[in-house]
């Protein structure tokens, strides 16, 4: 976490949930990624809905007060007015400790609030053992895939190095995957002490670039090279694409710059709409011609009135 919750959506501490919903809805409209096409707007858009998911719920919104960042590794019977009544106890004697945390100096020593709450904090800091169970702690990698892969599914043999040391799992990466997206895989984040749970592993998706297709989404961009006589009088072409060889109908009259969409046939979605196919025409020329090519572009050129650079 690298943001307050309440400074990413833009609210005061204390706010009502009235306030914290109507900030959510103006934020989720002006970074929803279907609607920003801003790189970040997507980012954004996840910051926003975990900043509401936690301040929207009582229960997580009075542990995340309480506890900070650490909110979701502290032990679920620890009491959310221990750091309250910390605080009050150690009167003007408080002040702000490395890290966000809280030291008191009533003491003459610093005294760290993770070992007067007895280690809660997820071991972090002096937390003495035996007090409760402490969940582990949720971790979060990159992987990356090709726009194949991403269109078809793959799996990754992934090496993760932890206390207990390296350890290697296999990944399932579903199909239709998109750049950005998370996958959650339960369990296989850092180990919980005292018998709780594991964290879970996060999967972030990397599209890698390819020459030969654009994503946008789900949808997929190429470029569909034509010769000048099959712009002009239409034509059948074959297109390689994810799924295999397209038929692509060119129509009469294609300039450079038309886009063909071919729907359905971008990345998968399960459950979902699928992405579409946009080809981009192209017209290509020969680099040398031939005598007879020469003698047919003369005659096309005696014969046609058409003038490109006229206005339309």
């Amino acid at each position: 976490m690298t943001r307050d919750f309440y400074e990413t959506l833009g609210v005061p501490r204390a706010a009502d949930q009235a306030e914290i919903q109507r900030a959510f809805r103006r934020l989720a409209r002006q970074h929803h990624p279907d609607v920003n096409k801003d790189p970040g707007a997507e980012e954004r858009f996840k910051e926003v809905s975990e900043a509401y998911d936690v301040l929207s719920d009582p229960e997580q919104r009075q542990r995340y007060d309480a506890f900070g960042e650490d909110f979701r590794r502290v032990s679920p019977d620890a009491d959310p007015d221990a750091p309250r009544r910390s605080r009050a106890y150690a009167g003007a004697g408080a002040r702000p400790g490395a890290g966000g945390g809280v030291r008191f100096t009533d003491f003459g020593d610093d005294v760290d609030l993770e070992e007067l709450l007895g280690g809660v904090f997820g071991g972090r800091g002096r937390g003495r053992p035996g007090w409760g169970r402490i969940p582990g702690s949720d971790h979060e990698t990159e992987v990356e895939v090709t726009v194949d892969e991403a269109f078809h599914g793959t799996r990754r043999s992934l090496t993760i190095t932890g206390p207990e040391g390296p350890r290697t799992i296999d990944v399932d990466i579903p199909a239709g995957v998109v750049d950005g997206q998370r996958i959650r895989l339960r369990g296989q984040g850092g180990q919980g002490s005292g018998g709780a749970d594991a964290g879970d592993l996060y999967l972030v998706a990397r599209i890698a670039p390819d020459r030969r297709y654009r994503l946008e989404g789900r949808n997929l961009h190429v470029t569909l090279p034509l010769a000048p006589w099959e712009a002009a009088l239409g034509t059948e072409v074959d297109l390689e694409s994810p799924a295999g060889k397209l038929k692509v109908t060119v129509p009469a009259g294609t300039s450079s710059g038309r886009r063909l969409r071919l729907a359905g046939q971008g990345l998968p979605h399960r459950g979902g709409k699928h992405g579409d196919l946009f080809a981009e025409a192209q017209i290509m020329v020969p680099e040398k011609l031939t005598p007879d090519e020469r003698r047919h572009f003369e005659q096309l050129a005696k014969a046609s009135a058409f003038d490109p650079r006229s206005s339309r």
